[in-house]
């Protein structure tokens, strides 16, 4: 040990440490408990985020409930695209196809020429 440093102090720097990172530990807590309370439903709202998915370090899918429409946007850092619409669903379950498959996006290798995705 550093001459002048005893164990006191030494207890009394860990105690300190583990008291900030108790606060702290506090405090992220009570922020996701209210962010999952202002995310929540309100009968006002007329837009949600349903869902989201990263695809790269900045650039991301998101699906919107906009009223009665589904909304399918993608968003970089300069700029939000919509790619696709379709109606809501009036059930709360999600399916595996939209009500209007048709207005699913279509991919496209401009390259190749090659089919559509879907």
């Amino acid at each position: 040990m550093a001459p002048g440093l005893g164990s006191a102090d030494l207890f009394r720097m860990i105690g300190s440490f583990a008291l900030v990172l108790a606060i702290l530990a506090g405090l992220l807590w009570a922020l996701r408990k209210l962010q999952s309370r202002m995310n929540s439903q309100h009968p006002g709202r007329r837009m949600q985020v349903i869902e989201s998915l990263s695809v790269g370090p900045r650039q991301k899918f998101a699906l919107l409930r906009v009223g009665e429409h589904e909304v399918l946007v993608g968003i970089t850092p300069t700029q939000m695209t919509s790619l696709a619409q379709w109606p809501a669903e009036t059930s709360n379950q999600p399916s595996s196809t939209p009500s209007n498959s048709g207005s699913i996006i279509h991919a496209t290798l401009s390259d190749t020429k090659a089919p559509h995705v879907a």
